[in-house]
Parts: structure tokens; C-alpha cells; sequence
């Protein structure tokens, strides 16, 4: 077995780590504009509802460490382990520059997002191929996906069928799996994107024998273009025409807490919900839960015997 080390690069989107870094978060993810006063105004309130900061970096920093040592303690090649984050620091680049620094010649990259598009896992991906031909290195394997790994299924299984439990009546209770929302013309590219959603989304289906079940978008960017739909806000009213009375909701693309869950869902559909007499139930998120982290692990070694070594 090669004992040289395998560096494990971790990548998430990132979050500010506090509201004085909300401005060059934002410049980021809008390719170096500026938000105007008022977007970045609004996405202040947003982190002030949910107590002032995201705790996604404290969970990120958690599931990437804790994937680290369930690596190191399975008997195989171990790894040393580099975080990188798309829009706060550790950015992913400097994350590879480290790698290279440190003499890491082979790796493996994983985002903590299990559905793949090119507007998404790919841009991750492109970063790394991109700092890493020009250092000179390292080596990569890609996890494109997985949103199949059958652990990472047997956790949200588990998490709907919890949720599922709090409703007074759930057999007539729909659950609504929901992913962050793209830009629409991604179902012109041939992007995969929504397909994985509704494979892993019908797996659970099928697993649980969900009588009601349906898909929806949340989160979408504020842009001009149109964006993937229904969005989850529109679903919740069109449930209530139809006479549904309880939903449970599964951001089944997202697995951790972070503001996309703890304000859009929390606050935002809690209220919709709450004007509408809903009883909407939110299945909790994957966080550092040792038997999903177990599942990253059986995608890594997968990956490790399975996935094509890209050089540089």
C-alpha cells in the first residue's frame, strides 16, 4: 500500500465569518461588482435574523476534519487534509498552493454538495485544474457526485421518515424536496443537475412508500434571467389551494445549516406557511452526523480505486 500521503482537498462555498466580511463575500460571488447599498443591506438583515453569522464555517470545518480522521482510521492510504472555500478564505487556490507547497503530489477533491452541474461542482472543479497547472501540481481525482452513496441515502431516509414522525397525519402529508435554484438555461446544456436531484429525491421516495411527494427550488439568485421553478414559497400556497394541511420539507441538496435553510426555510417558509395554516416540518441537516461522514469516506475511497488521476 502507498503510504505517502493523499491530500484530501474539502471544498464548500463558504460563509463570512462575520458581518464586516459580508461585503467582500458578496463581491465575490458577484465576480468583483459591488452589491448596491441595498442588496447589501438586505443580505445583512438576512445573517442578523439567523443570529448574525452562519454557523457554516464551524460545520464545514467539523465535517472536512471529521471525514479526515474516519479516512485516517480505516486502514487505508492515509491523508492530510486542505480546505478551500469558493468565495471566503481559505480560497480553494490557496488551499492547492499549500498542497503543492507541502510536496502533495497526488489528491482527491470533494465538494460538500452531492448533486453535480456545471454551474456548480464544475466551477469548483475548474479552479483547482487551473491553480494546479500552474503550480505544477498536484495530481487530481474529481468526485463529480454523490448524491447516490447509499449511507448518505440511509441518513436522509432517515431524516424524512423523523420529520414525517412530528406531522399528526402523515400519511397525508406531503414532503417537499427542494435544492438551491440555477439559472433556468442549464436545461438547455444538458446538465445533469435536475435528474440527480429526482434520482436521489425518488430513492427516498420509494424507500419510505411516500404517498405524497413532489420537488420544488428555494433560494434563487436575484438576477434578471429566469431561474429554475416552483420556487417553495409558490408550492406552499398552491398545497394549501389543493387541501394539504402539513409539509414536510427536505432541502435535500444542501447538508448542512447555513442561511439558506436557517433564514429561507426557518423564517422565510415558516412565515408563508404560518399565514397560510400550514404545519411545515424541516428535516434537520446532515452537519458532522458520524454516519454521513461515513458516507463521504466510502466516496472517497471509491474514488481513490475508481477515478481517473488527472495531471496537472
Amino acid at each position: 500500500m502507498n503510504t505517502q500521503p493523499l491530500g484530501l482537498l474539502v471544498m464548500a462555498y463558504g460563509t463570512p465569518h462575520s458581518l464586516d466580511e459580508v461585503l467582500p463575500y458578496y463581491t465575490d460571488i458577484r465576480h468583483g461588482r459591488p452589491p448596491s447599498d441595498e442588496q447589501l443591506a438586505d443580505l445583512i438583515r438576512r445573517y442578523e435574523a439567523i443570529g448574525g453569522v452562519s454557523p457554516l464555517a464551524e460545520i464545514t470545518r467539523r465535517q472536512a476534519e471529521g471525514l479526515a480522521e474516519l479516512l485516517n482510521a480505516d486502514g487505508g492510504r492515509p491523508v492530510r487534509l486542505y480546505q478551500g472555500m469558493k468565495h471566503t478564505t481559505p480560497f480553494i487556490s490557496d488551499a492547492v498552493e499549500k498542497m503543492h507547497e507541502d510536496g502533495i503530489t497526488e489528491a482527491i477533491a470533494i465538494v460538500l454538495a452531492p448533486h453535480y452541474s456545471t454551474m456548480s461542482i464544475e466551477t469548483y472543479h475548474k479552479q483547482v485544474r487551473e491553480t494546479a497547472a500552474r503550480l505544477g501540481g498536484p495530481a487530481f481525482r474529481y468526485i463529480r457526485d454523490w448524491h447516490m452513496e447509499p449511507r448518505f441515502l440511509d441518513v436522509l431516509t432517515s431524516r424524512v421518515q423523523e420529520a414525517l414522525a412530528r406531522c399528526s397525519d402523515p400519511q397525508n402529508a406531503m414532503v417537499v424536496f427542494s435544492a438551491h435554484s440555477l439559472p433556468a438555461r442549464i436545461l438547455e446544456m444538458n446538465d445533469p443537475y435536475v435528474d440527480q436531484l429526482r434520482e436521489s429525491g425518488d430513492e427516498i421516495a420509494k424507500r419510505l412508500n411516500l404517498p405524497h411527494y413532489m420537488y420544488a427550488w428555494q433560494s434563487a439568485g436575484r438576477t434578471h434571467e429566469p431561474w429554475l421553478g416552483p420556487d417553495i414559497l409558490d408550492v406552499l400556497s398552491e398545497l394549501r389551494e389543493q387541501g394539504y394541511r402539513e409539509v414536510v420539507s427536505c432541502s435535500q441538496g444542501f447538508v448542512a445549516d447555513h442561511l439558506e435553510v436557517l433564514y429561507d426555510i426557518d423564517i422565510e417558509a415558516q412565515a408563508r406557511a404560518r399565514d397560510l395554516g400550514l404545519h411545515l416540518v424541516r428535516t434537520r441537516q446532515m452537519n458532522d452526523d458520524p454516519a454521513f461522514l461515513a458516507g463521504l469516506r466510502d466516496a472517497v475511497r471509491r474514488a481513490e480505486r475508481e477515478t481517473e488521476l488527472i495531471a496537472p
